[in-house]
Formats: structure tokens, C-alpha cells, sequence
């Protein structure tokens, strides 16, 4: 199943992007489900007609899904709420207070991943696009399976067995309830069902991060700043959606102050993310909402593209650490060294290559080091990152040039 998850800050569209393209699917033939993972859902909005907790015919081959996080979070974290509940109460919190202290940060996004995983085994659909929340909701969720997973194998095993040998012995002197091993069996197979869903989304065969995001600075700088983390975690950032575009005729009235400082946006947006594709989508003259609306807005994103294709099949860049270094690539095909030019600018490295340049967002690791060096290596620029007095020698195969 080819898995599309669109992301971007909260406002730019991305709602009725996803639902246009799935829209776009469907009608090329796909069995198409389109969910909606964030809590303020707008996914019903964008088409006009109700949608439930679970698929939602909305056309022939289109069905329609938004995520009931509460009943998510009682039929899969029942048993532990309960105890936290009992846990909080013990310690004189009101028990209103206790329920929702026991619902913890990221359950949200854990649920959305099951119900990832749990459309993707079914074999209903032939693709699945996901409205997600904004950005930093979007990064917890593709983060979680690293941290679950490290939690799983570094952590729980022990606390499990130390808190069922020895529980008997000390609950009588402890004025807290210890939990029961069902409490722990319950943790170990909710976050067993997400184990394997970071091999699926980041296998770029099979699942795609799009960025949507608006002409306006912003806008701009946040998407950035996703597409590094992206890359990070070793997510694949496909195509980015400029959307609400002001046409570039305009010469007066209003909106042509608008359209001329759209325009130097749209430069920054071809420089800071190529060369991953970017596709523009006009601002329509009414409000798309409706299946009308949203497949004009569909076809003038796609024309004759197949919504569904890999556009590419790489992350553009890169960070590792070896010895006391970390190295970030940057892929830049047939760029000569004469051209290029670096500065560290605070959280940024602004690459300039003749007269264009792209402002890179450093992920906070790299953000207070200092650029010792950079080289060319076959297609890629190579920045090595280091610590002021740090360690001056590196590893033979990493000297630079």
C-alpha cells in the first residue's frame, strides 16, 4: 500500500491538498483512504459531509476517516489509564485531574501510528494519504517509534522484572499501588503493535513525506526546519505544495503588492528546497470545500501526473557523527568548488553557489558547532561540524579535501 503523509504548518492547506489528492486517486482508479490524524480535525469539512471514526465511503472508490482519539486511547491504554488514575487519586489529585493527567503526551500520535498500521494490514485500500497534524505534532508522530523502541529494549524489560519480583515485598512499606504485571503485558502489546511501522514510513517505495506550505517567510523557515528534522530520522521528503499562489500578472490594485512579494518567496522556496520537486497551486476565487472544488484544485496540482508516483527516493541531506565529529551531506550535483561559499549564521548554514543560495535550518546537534571543514565527494558536499578546541584529526576515509 503506497502510504502519502502531507505536513506543514497549521493553516497552509494541508487538509485540502490531502483530500485533493486523494480525490485524484480515487478517480485514477486506486482504492483510495484519506485520514485525518490530527485531534482539530477539518478533514470532513474540506469534503462537506460527515465522516466517522472509521473509512467513510465518500465516492466510489474514495473513503473517507477521522481518528477518535478518546476511543483509541481507551480501547488500547485502558488498563494502564486506570492504574495511572488510581496512581494520581493516591496522591490527593482530584479524579477529574487524574484522568487526563493519566492520557500522557504522545498518545495522540501512538494512536494515529496503530491506525496506520492496522489499514495498511487489512489489503482494503491500495493507498492510504494522511492529513497530519501541524509540523510539531508530525514530528512527535514520526518520532515515536525510535523512542518506543528504545524504551522497549533498554528500559522496560528490567523495570518490568524488578517491580513484579520485588513488588510483593515492598508494596506493604510504599504508599503509592504498584503496578500489576497486566499493567506492563498491556504496554508491551500496545507498543509491540507499532513495532516495524519506522521501516515502513521510511521506505521510500512504499511511503512519502509532502510539505505544504505558503509563499510567505514564516511559513517558509518552519518547513525548513521540517525537512532537516525529516532527514534526520531518515524520512523521505518527496515533493513540497506551494499553496494559495497569487498569480504573477497582477500589476494593480490590492493584491499586486502581494503578488510581488510572493514572488520573491517563490524564488526562496525553489532555492531552499530544490532539488526536491515543487508544485504550485493557485489561490482559487472561492473556498474549496466540496468534491467540485476539491478536484479542480487536484487537477491543477496533478494535470496528467499520477498522484501517487515517487518523486524522489532520497533524503537531499543527511547527519551522522564519527569520533568527535558530525558530518551533514548535502546532495548538489555538478557543483564545482570555485562556485560555493559557506557561512554559519546562529541555527543556519547558508549555502551560496554563484549568485543563488539556500539557508539550511541545523538540527540543535549541529547548531552550536562551529564548521571546521567542507569538501565535494561525488555529487554531495560533505560539512564536517566540530567543537572550538575539539579533536583536529579525523578518521582517514572522512579527510577532506
Amino acid at each position: 500500500m503506497r502510504i502519502i503523509l502531507y505536513t506543514g504548518k497549521g493553516g497552509v492547506g494541508k487538509t485540502t491538498v490531502s483530500a485533493a489528492t486523494a480525490l485524484m486517486a480515487a478517480e485514477r482508479g486506486r482504492r483510495t483512504l484519506v485520514i485525518s490524524t490530527d485531534p482539530a480535525h477539518s478533514l470532513a469539512d474540506a469534503f462537506d459531509q460527515p465522516l466517522g471514526p472509521e473509512p467513510t465511503p465518500i465516492t466510489d472508490r474514495l473513503w473517507g476517516q477521522e481518528i477518535n482519539v478518546l476511543e483509541e486511547i481507551r480501547t488500547h491504554w485502558g488498563e494502564v489509564k486506570d492504574y495511572l488514575t488510581v496512581l494520581f487519586a493516591t496522591r490527593g489529585v482530584d479524579e477529574v485531574i487524574a484522568e487526563e493527567m493519566a492520557v500522557f503526551p504522545g498518545l495522540e500520535e501512538l494512536c494515529s501510528l496503530l491506525q496506520i498500521r492496522l489499514r495498511g494490514e487489512e489489503g482494503r485500500f491500495d493507498c492510504l494519504i494522511v492529513d497530519c497534524a501541524p509540523t510539531g505534532e508530525t514530528m512527535r508522530l514520526l518520532s515515536f517509534p525510535d523512542v518506543a523502541r528504545w524504551y522497549m529494549e533498554k528500559l522496560f524489560p528490567w523495570e518490568r522484572r524488578i517491580v513484579t519480583t520485588m513488588g510483593p515485598i515492598v508494596q506493604p512499606f510504599v504508599p503509592v499501588p504498584l503496578p500489576k504485571d497486566n499493567v506492563y503485558a498491556a504496554i508491551e502489546t500496545l507498543f509491540t503493535r507499532i513495532d516495524g511501522m519506522k521501516e515502513v514510513l521510511c521506505d521510500p517505495k512504499r511511503s512519502s513525506i509532502r510539505l505544504v506550505l505558503n509563499p510567505e517567510k514564516m511559513v517558509i523557515k518552519e518547513a525548513q526546519r521540517a525537512l532537516t528534522y525529516l532527514n534526520l530520522y531518515g524520512y523521505v521528503t518527496d515533493a513540497v505544495v506551494c499553496n494559495r499562489v497569487f498569480p504573477r500578472q497582477l500589476e494593480h490594485g490590492y493584491f499586486a503588492e502581494w503578488s510581488h512579494i510572493q514572488g520573491r518567496y517563490r524564488e526562496m522556496i525553489q532555492q531552499g528546497f530544490s532539488p526536491i520537486p515543487i508544485w504550485e497551486v493557485p489561490l482559487f476565487d472561492r473556498e474549496v470545500v466540496g468534491l467540485a472544488m476539491l478536484e479542480r484544485m487536484g487537477r491543477s496540482l496533478f494535470a496528467d501526473q499520477d498522484p501517487l508516483s515517487v518523486w524522489m527516493s532520497g533524503p537531499i541531506q543527511t547527519v551522522r557523527k564519527k569520533g568527535g565529529n558530525y558530518y551533514l551531506r548535502l546532495r548538489l550535483p555538478f557543483l564545482q568548488k570555485e562556485q560555493l561559499s559557506l557561512l554559519k549564521q546562529g541555527d543556519e548554514l547558508v549555502v551560496s553557489i554563484g549568485n543563488f543560495r539556500r539557508d539550511l535550518v541545523l538540527p540543535r546537534a549541529l547548531a552550536d558547532l562551529t564548521v571546521k571543514r567542507a569538501r565535494l565527494e561525488e555529487g554531495y558536499l560533505v560539512v564536517r561540524f566540530g567543537q572550538d578546541g575539539g579533536p583536529k584529526e579525523e578518521p582517514k576515509e572522512e579527510k577532506d579535501g
